[in-house]
């Protein structure tokens, strides 16, 4: 797999991998053999301010689709400063997608395409994953959506 090669031909940066805030006692990341668990991640911008808001109220399903493919973007860069190099993913195992939103709102399967979307572009059929995409009522500093992540790591 090229991904790095994939991610240079779609005109990708990744922002700056992401750590958890001060005074929060968990990793970003944890390797248990060949695979890489990535805590929850956010739609955190490049200059540190965040999307917030919720779907059904403050957001489209298009917004909150842009907030999802921001969020696959830090969970990548996550995944590169974990691993040396996305070339070192085997294939996108599962994703669970958390929606901030309204009771009434229900196309939480279309806002997670975001990242999928993302990591089936950037990892071609070894980023088709299983995948959950739940709605909540809210999420932390009011984000609207938040992502985790399971990779397999190439041998």
């Amino acid at each position: 797999m090229d991904a790095e090669r994939r991610l240079e031909d779609l005109g990708i940066v990744l922002p700056p991998s992401w750590q958890a805030p001060s005074g929060l006692n968990f990793a970003t990341a944890s390797r248990c053999g060949n695979l890489l668990f990535l805590s929850g991640h956010g739609p955190a911008r490049a200059d540190g301010t965040w999307i917030t808001g919720r779907l059904g109220r403050d957001l489209s399903i298009e917004q909150g689709y842009e907030a999802a493919r921001l969020t696959g973007l830090n969970l990548l860069a996550t995944t590169r400063a974990a691993l040396g190099s996305l070339d070192a993913v085997g294939r996108v195992v599962k994703v669970l997608g958390m929606v901030a939103c309204t009771e009434d709102f229900h196309d939480m399967p279309q806002v997670i395409n975001g990242a999928s979307d993302l990591f089936v572009a950037v990892f071609g059929e070894a980023g088709r994953h299983a995948r959950s995409a739940v709605g909540l009522v809210s999420l932390p500093m009011n984000i609207p959506v938040e992502i985790e992540m399971i990779v397999e790591v190439r041998e």
